[in-house]
C-alpha cells in the first residue's frame, strides 16, 4: 500500500498529523507513506520513523496556480498512489492528489470538495474536540481508543553537535538547559508578556548556574531582545540563528521549555520534554500538548478562549494575569529547580 499524505501547513499541526501517521503504520507496517509538505517542514517530517519520503509542496498559503498543480499531481500519478489522506481544509489542497489519479482520496468535507475527495468524513466536533483526534479519525480511529502520541527523533549525538555547532557548553548537572519560546506566530493574543518571561527568568537562576535559551524564528527576535535587555547576562537568544532541526535537539536536551501555545511546544511536547505550555486566546481542548510531561497553564476566564489574534477587549488579562510566580512554582514541582530567595 503506497499513501500520499497532504500536510498541513503550521510546525504544530504537522507534529499532530503523526499520530494519523502512526496509525497508518499500526494498520500495516508495509505501509509505503509519502508526505506532501512545503519544504520548511522538512526536518521534521524526516524525525518522524513513520515517514518514508517527503515531496515539496512548493504552493503558499492562499496560491491557486492551477497549471503548476495539475503538473504536480500528474508527476506524482507515476508513482501509483492507492490512497490519499488530505489533511488541510481548503479545496486547493485537494488539486494535487486528484490530479494525480489517485483511486481513494480521503479527508474532511468542505469548500467544494465533492469531486476532488471520494470518501469524505462529516466532522462532528463535539465527538472530535480535539484537531490530533480529528486527524486521526481519518484512519478509522474510534473515539474510544487512545489516539498514539507524536514522537519526534533526537540522539545524544545530535544534541551534543548542535550544541558544539552554537558554541554553547555542555549540559551536565549543575549547568542545566532551560528554554523559553516566547513567541507565537498566531498573533500577541497567544504571547505571554516579554517582562513575565524575564521576571521568570531571573526567579529560575537564582543561585544556580542554569542556562537560559530564548528559541524562535527571525520574527521573534524583537520580544527576545527585549527579555534579554530586562535580565541582562542570564539568558541568551538564539531566535532567528538556528535551523529548526537546530531548535528540535536544543530542545530534546534541554530539562525544562517554557511556551507559549506554538509550533516549539509542540515539538517540546513530542520530544516528551518537561514543558509549561502557557495558553491566553487559544484553547488546550483544541490543540494540547500531546504529552504526559506536559502542564498547561491558563488562567480560564469567561472570555477566553476567544481565539483571536489581538485582544478584542484590549486588556489580554489572559496572559498579562497570568504572574511569573505561578510558573515559577509549576517548574519547581515539576523539575525541582530550588525556590527563589525573593
Amino acid at each position: 500500500m503506497k499513501v500520499l499524505v497532504v500536510a498541513p501547513s503550521w510546525i504544530g499541526d504537522t507534529i499532530m498529523m503523526q499520530s494519523l501517521l502512526s496509525l497508518l503504520k499500526l494498520g500495516d507496517r508495509s505501509v509505503h507513506i509519502t508526505v506532501l509538505a512545503p519544504d520548511w517542514s522538512a526536518p521534521l517530517l524526516h524525525r518522524m520513523s513513520e515517514v518514508d519520503a517527503v515531496v515539496s509542496n512548493p504552493f503558499p498559503h492562499g496560491t491557486l496556480d492551477l497549471r503548476a498543480r495539475r503538473a504536480l499531481g500528474r508527476r506524482l500519478a507515476s508513482a501509483n498512489y492507492q490512497r490519499a489522506y488530505v489533511l488541510p481544509n481548503s479545496w486547493k489542497s485537494a488539486l494535487v492528489p486528484y490530479f494525480a489519479g489517485i483511486p481513494e482520496r480521503i479527508g474532511y468535507q468542505g469548500e467544494a470538495r465533492f469531486l476532488l475527495l471520494n470518501k469524505r468524513h462529516q466532522l462532528d466536533e463535539k465527538v472530535f474536540p480535539r484537531l490530533v483526534d480529528r486527524y486521526a479519525a481519518l484512519a478509522g480511529f474510534a473515539v474510544d481508543e487512545p489516539t498514539p502520541l507524536p514522537a519526534l527523533r533526537s540522539s545524544e549525538q545530535q544534541q551534543a553537535g548542535v550544541r558544539e555547532v552554537l558554541g554553547l557548553p555542555p549540559v551536565s548537572r549543575s549547568r542545566r538547559s532551560l528554554i523559553f519560546c516566547p513567541g507565537a506566530e498566531f498573533g500577541p493574543a497567544k504571547r505571554w508578556p516579554a517582562r513575565h518571561f524575564a521576571e521568570l527568568a531571573r526567579q529560575l537562576c537564582s543561585g544556580n548556574d542554569d542556562e537560559i535559551l530564548i528559541l524562535g524564528s527571525a520574527k521573534d527576535a524583537a520580544v527576545a531582545d527585549e527579555i534579554v535587555n530586562l535580565t541582562g547576562s542570564i539568558v541568551h537568544s538564539l531566535c532567528g540563528r538556528t535551523s529548526l532541526e537546530q531548535a528540535i535537539d536544543l530542545i530534546a536536551g534541554s530539562q525544562l521549555v517554557v511556551s507559549n501555545d506554538s509550533g516549539l511546544m509542540h515539538v517540546a511536547a513530542a520530544l516528551n520534554r518537561p514543558l509549561l505550555a502557557l495558553y491566553g486566546s487559544s484553547s488546550p481542548a483544541y490543540t494540547p500538548p500531546l504529552s504526559p510531561r506536559a502542564k498547561v497553564l491558563s488562567r480560564h476566564l469567561s472570555c477566553s478562549p476567544c481565539f483571536k489574534r489581538e485582544c478584542p477587549l484590549g486588556h489580554f488579562d489572559c496572559l498579562n494575569g497570568l504572574l511569573p510566580k505561578e510558573v515559577e512554582l509549576a517548574a519547581q514541582t515539576m523539575i525541582g529547580i530550588p525556590k527563589s530567595l525573593h
